[in-house]
């Protein structure tokens, strides 16, 4: 009898596997992106340190979870940490990295409260030294139709949910960035926004566990441009619903505002699910571009992860 291979719903076969002659074209795409050979990589080395999350103390990767390591290639690091959305710095993507190394990310509270029987305020210590710290590689999709593929550590938003015993009426989760005009030149110049950043979960969404409480990148300390030193990381949502910068997680009984559904509901809804079949009212979201190679992709319902959360959302058939 054949030995008979069950990949985990998660897996990215060998065919997503960047072809070896694009991959090495990558130097191409950083160079005209300004990552090499001048613009960005002036200075670099003398950021290094700064833009990175806190040298927190206790930090640790943790290892990679074996069911959430897919066989491809990750994204390029230096893209991944130099090509950000972080409008509280800067719309403009390359300049995020530099604007962000005067952030503190240390000392750090992150306050847990609302609907729950246990409030709780974590410092920066609590967060690395106080969960189970764990790698997984996830797949990551802009809502702007870009992706990467990157390794988070941290560990499962259910874990701190449970500290906090959250009442039973409390049916949504709310998250608040920081906000420090005086550390985020971006603020200042969209006066118009809604200012603090801020997103939601169902519960049901926050409990699953696929989401995930990120405190590192590529097996570091989280940087600060991609939303040191705590964020959020929900791969089948858009990119804009895993927060950075976390400040504040309250239970509500009511669906919480959000920045961008503030703004604009008809492009940024609430739930926010990947969907090829739904396309922006801009552009489609039938395909993606990996943002370091330059490839096309189709883009999966639910970002590839349908087999584990399409249960949730049972009026739309897969």
């Amino acid at each position: 009898m054949a030995n008979v291979i069950v990949r985990p719903p998660w897996h990215l076969p060998d065919s997503a596997i960047t072809p070896e002659s694009v991959y090495h074209r990558r130097r191409d795409f950083l160079r005209a992106m300004g990552f090499i050979g001048g613009g960005l990589a002036v200075g670099l080395p003398a950021l290094a340190q700064s833009t990175n999350s806190a040298k927190a103390k206790g930090f640790s990767a943790g290892k990679r979870n074996p069911d959430f390591n897919p066989t491809v290639r990750l994204s390029d690091e230096e893209v991944a940490t130099h090509y950000n959305n972080f409008y509280e710095f800067s719309t403009t993507k390359t300049r995020v990295r530099d604007l962000a190394s005067r952030f503190r990310t240390d000392p750090w509270t992150l306050e847990v409260n609302g609907l729950c029987e246990n409030p709780l305020k974590l410092g920066l210590n609590d967060l690395l030294q106080g969960f189970s710290h764990e790698e997984r590689v996830y797949r990551f999709r802009c809502v702007e139709a870009w992706s990467m593929v990157v390794p988070w550590s941290g560990f499962p938003l259910a874990e701190l949910i449970a500290k906090a015993k959250p009442k039973a009426e409390a049916k949504f989760v709310a998250f608040t960035t920081v906000l420090r005009p005086e550390e985020m030149p971006g603020v200042i110049r969209l006066p118009d926004y809604p200012w603090p950043y801020t997103e939601g979960l169902r519960m049901d969404e926050a409990l699953h566990p696929l989401t995930m409480v990120a405190t590192g990148l590529y097996g570091k300390a989280l940087p600060k441009q991609n939303g040191a030193p705590v964020r959020l990381v929900v791969p089948w949502k858009y990119g804009y619903k895993s927060i950075k910068s976390i400040v504040r997680i309250e239970f509500t009984s009511k669906q919480p505002t959000t920045l961008w559904e503030t703004l604009n509901p008809q492009e940024y809804p609430f739930e926010s699910n990947v969907d090829p079949q739904v396309p922006h009212p801009r552009w489609s979201q039938a395909s993606e571009r990996v943002v370091d190679t330059g490839e096309r992709i189709p883009t999966q319902y639910l970002n590839g992860y349908a087999d584990l959360v399409a249960k949730l959302y049972p009026k739309r058939k897969v």
